[in-house]
């Protein structure tokens, strides 16, 4: 792949490509990891549904949530833990497995579990964070901050870039629009994957009504499927997708996380119009 194609393309894990040219792949997990018995368990679900679909997928979740509303609110299970069960999923169930990273101190001891590297939406812009992650010479999967213009996510990207690290994407996960609310501008998808770099669209994090639940982020669940369909007919290389087997009972995100059993429909729907888009969506047209 030659030219600008050539920052369009990302390899994860050795495994799969991402980007132009390539198929539509997910990121799913929980928001947190809470157990390493509920991790295995959406790690099996996710592992049939990717052979049974023949479809990519990357395993998410979080092993500190540094950026939770609330004190008290739970952040997770700690750096060693958290790593030992995504070391445990990519053993067991054969997935890539990614989390996100919140300080440069954590950048090394992730790199050397996952498959790439989160930036949280808060700190897309922290050039240290930013630069420990893109010299571990993992992908590095920019989440783009509430407050950002699509087109300034340039800047963070080119961050990771002057490394020498070129496999980075773009998670698209709504902009704020006034208080406890967020909305998605879909123009933004199109500019990041024509100009930028590859695009993934967060589902379930643009449903979020960030400190909506006072001290908690509340959701709007109901709108997960529509949003993503319009994010695929639009043309993006992946979608983001918080699952959980009792939303009700999650200990992060639960009224924006997706219930499993809604999980195989959605993909099936969006990988019915991804085909439908034809060459076009792949070749980010």
């Amino acid at each position: 792949m030659a030219g600008a194609d050539a920052i369009r393309r990302v390899s994860v894990g050795g495994r799969f490509d991402v980007g132009v040219g390539c198929p539509l792949f997910f990121i799913a997990g929980p928001c947190v990891l809470e157990s390493e018995a509920l991790a295995l368990s959406v790690a099996a679900f996710l592992e049939e549904l990717s052979a049974k679909l023949r479809v990519n997928v990357v395993f998410k979740g979080s092993f500190d949530k540094a950026n939770r509303s609330s004190a008290s609110s739970y952040r997770g299970p700690g750096t060693a833990e958290g790593l030992r069960i995504l070391a445990k999923i990519k053993e067991r169930h054969r997935l890539p497995v990614t989390t996100d990273i919140h300080d440069t101190r954590q950048a090394a001891a992730a790199a050397r579990v996952v498959d790439v590297l989160q930036i949280p939406a808060f700190l897309c812009r922290q050039t240290d964070l930013l630069l420990a992650a893109a010299e571990t010479g993992l992908p590095v999967n920019i989440k783009k901050g509430q407050f950002m213009a699509p087109w300034d996510m340039g800047n963070a990207v080119e961050k990771v870039r002057a490394t020498g690290n070129a496999a980075v994407l773009v998670t698209e996960r709504g902009t704020t629009f006034g208080y406890n609310n967020l909305v998605v501008d879909f123009r933004g998808l199109a500019h990041i994957r024509e100009s930028i770099c590859p695009v993934v669209f967060d589902a379930t994090h643009s449903v979020q009504l960030p400190g909506g639940a006072g001290t908690a982020s509340s959701g709007e669940r109901k709108y997960v499927a529509p949003l993503a369909r319009a994010a695929v007919a639009a043309g993006v290389d992946g979608v983001f997708l918080e699952i959980h087997p009792d939303p009700a009972r999650a200990l992060s995100d639960g009224p924006n996380s997706l219930p499993l059993a809604e999980v195989e429909p959605l993909l099936r729907s969006l990988l019915a119009l991804r085909a439908a888009a034809g060459e076009e969506a792949s070749r980010g047209e």
